[in-house]
């Protein structure tokens, strides 16, 4: 089993997947607090994005007291900073492990580069499709919702509070919240998507993409993206900061791009550093009708939609695959 895996990947971590959700029977005060430390003690993809959002926030982000007023001006200057921010980090991940190689290929999933010449996508390549469907639909979508949320909130229509000193403690615990929030409105968007219908026409062409690259991540068709990014109505409803707000859209943008990088971690000095793209998602490009969700959430496991990575739930997968009609 192992020679046929090696086959199919160039790195993949132990087999079967452990479990590292919070969702479980089994739960242990242990396990609550490796699980704590791992995500937002040590140095993770989850704090990276808090200590960007927050440096986004104090000096690049528009002061809500500006969005009482739809204006031009300040709605650019939304627009603005996220296409600025993805084209940075999105285009600093894929020089780094693309284009300049500094990684080669440790730690990569796939053994393949990414498509130069194929029909199957716009401008007959991969990167360029990607980077296309990321800066134009995606852009504009992360900016329309951070938008409205932003005027939603400075009108008062949607509960807001502009001093961390008057919710000293929810302010924390909804950071910790956000990222579970959006594996569980992933899981079910995705289940969505992957009707047979929204799959031939919408989802499909985010799945041109079997073999991923950093610019894969917010690559979308425009009603993927509507589906997608709606996640950031939850602000819509819940006490919210700014901040929060903020930190939500990074992980929706950047932090998609992160996911998607195809390799599992950052190595400084073959140090595993930062840990960036994951299997448990990677198989989902590979095999399709399986882990849609993420390892926040324990939906896969539950509903028979797990992937673990063995060679019998690839036959499995492939049974059902061959079930569906696209």
């Amino acid at each position: 089993m192992n020679k046929n895996l090696d086959k199919v990947w160039n790195y993949k971590p132990d087999i079967p997947l452990a479990n590292p959700s919070l969702f479980r029977t089994s739960l242990s005060l242990g396990l609550i607090l490796s699980w704590f430390f791992k995500n937002w003690i040590s140095f993770s993809e989850k704090i990276f994005l808090l200590i960007v959002a927050v440096i986004c926030w104090a000096l690049i982000y528009p002061d809500l007291e500006k969005a009482k007023i739809f204006e031009f001006n300040w709605v650019f200057q939304i627009w603005l900073a996220n296409f600025t921010i993805m084209v940075f980090f999105t285009g600093s991940l894929h020089l780094y492990f693309y284009t300049f190689k500094k990684q080669a290929n440790k730690l990569k999933f796939d053994h393949r580069s990414l498509t130069k010449k194929s029909w199957l996508y716009s401008f007959s390549n991969q990167v360029h499709d990607n980077i296309f469907w990321s800066l134009t639909s995606g852009v504009a979508q992360l900016t329309a919702f951070q938008v409205v949320t932003y005027w939603l909130m400075a009108n008062g229509i949607s509960p807001c509070f502009k001093k961390i000193s008057d919710y000293p403690l929810w302010f924390p615990i909804l950071f910790v919240l956000l990222p579970i929030w959006s594996a569980f409105h992933f899981y079910w968007i995705h289940r969505l998507l992957h009707i047979p219908i929204l799959y031939k026409y919408v989802h499909s062409l985010h799945h041109r993409n079997v073999n991923v690259g950093p610019w894969s991540g917010l690559s979308m068709h425009p009603i993927e993206h509507f589906l997608y990014i709606s996640s950031l109505c939850l602000h819509w409803i819940l006490l919210s900061h700014p901040l929060h707000v903020i930190f939500h859209v990074l992980y929706l943008g950047p932090g998609a791009a992160m996911t998607h990088c195809g390799f599992e971690s950052l190595l400084v000095k073959d140090k595993k550093r930062l840990e960036l793209g994951t299997f448990y998602h990677q198989l989902h490009h590979r095999y399709y009708e399986c882990n849609y969700g993420n390892q926040e959430m324990p939906w896969d496991r539950w509903f028979g939609t797990f992937h673990d990575g063995s060679e019998a739930c690839t036959k499995k997968i492939r049974k059902i695959k061959k079930s569906m009609h696209f």
